[in-house]
């Protein structure tokens, strides 16, 4: 109750709807949850942890099989003389939102360990093996998970102290690498094919201004972030325990959808490591005219977007640390 005594001195729920809808209509039993502390800015002790570079290359392993099937999509895709004979747009939405989806499922929490009363709190979640995106950044600050897979992720979940700065670091450095890795077999299988067709780099498109581009990648990362911070925090797990849904799934489906909206705009970044791998490993003029955008865009996107989720949504500067 004291969750939501402090929501109710808080104002949130001062006027509550008469009609509960969505998953607050399901039940007002209240679960019990813990407020994980912060992350501590340095933690150098993880870095004698196995814990923490298991982690890591579980970020590039991931990066690089995100990379690889998605970049093999959209070469797929543009070899092609009629667009009706192959996926189309639709298609590499699937396959970036798809690929999200099941790589995230595969790799979050593999690093961490989940403290033992948490499986009475989240059992669809671990039944299911959802996303716990920084283990210990959700339930305790001494360790924290993989499965961020994007450098804008990690970034936000940074900002919101759900990770210290130096896995931070680590994980971007990671997943950068396994970006220009899986680019680079793409490259590899087809290299004519990949180089006539724009290697899947990320360009502003003819007609869109580069302000359009950078607001594209703004608000496309904003919705991404905010979802995962949704998905995956403490207390809607907690409330929502008995709602069977597997948090990776609208992670993916966040992805599909600013997919289909952006790519004709940017072909959507919104992960300045995919962005990177693929104008590394094209390597032209063009491909790095506009690529500033692909990492400013998506960092400002994430910074919105933790700070909306941790101000705005859940209060926590305002709430008591007692």
């Amino acid at each position: 109750m004291e969750g939501k005594e402090e929501d109710v001195r808080l104002g949130a729920n001062k006027f509550s709807e008469r009609q509960p809808i969505g998953t607050a209509a399901q039940g007002t039993d209240d679960k019990d949850y813990k407020e994980p502390p912060p992350a501590p800015l340095f933690e150098p002790g993880e870095l004698k942890s196995w814990s923490f570079y298991r982690a890591g290359i579980a970020e590039f392993v991931a990066t690089f099989l995100f990379l690889y099937i998605s970049i093999l999509t959209v070469m797929g895709v543009s070899k092609s003389q009629s667009k009706c004979a192959t996926v189309g747009i639709q298609g590499i939405a699937w396959s970036f939102g798809g690929m999200i989806f099941a790589l995230v499922y595969c790799t979050a929490g593999i690093s961490g360990t989940v403290p033992p009363d948490s499986a009475s709190l989240f059992p669809p979640l671990l039944l299911a093996g959802a996303v716990v995106l920084a283990a210990d950044g959700f339930f305790s600050a001494l360790e924290s998970a993989g499965g961020h897979i994007n450098p804008a992720v990690t970034f936000g979940l940074f900002l919101a102290r759900k990770l210290s700065l130096t896995r931070a670091i680590f994980y971007m450095v990671m997943q950068c690498l396994g970006a220009i890795c899986g680019a680079g077999v793409v490259k590899g299988f087809q290299q004519g094919l990949y180089m006539g067709n724009g290697g899947g780099a990320n360009v502003v498109a003819p007609g869109y201004t580069k302000g359009d581009g950078l607001g594209a990648e703004i608000v496309g990362t904003f919705i991404l972030v905010y979802t995962v911070f949704s998905a995956t925090d403490a207390k809607r797990n907690a409330r929502d325990s008995h709602v069977p849904i597997l948090a990776p799934l609208p992670i993916g489906f966040a992805v599909f959808l600013v997919h289909l909206a952006t790519i004709p705009i940017t072909g959507t970044g919104i992960n300045p490591a995919r962005s990177l791998g693929a104008a590394i490993i094209y390597n032209r003029d063009h491909a790095w005219d506009d690529h500033w955008i692909f990492w400013v865009g998506p960092f400002i996107g994430a910074a919105l977007a933790a700070i909306y989720h941790q101000v705005i949504i859940r209060a926590i500067p305002f709430k008591s640390r007692s």
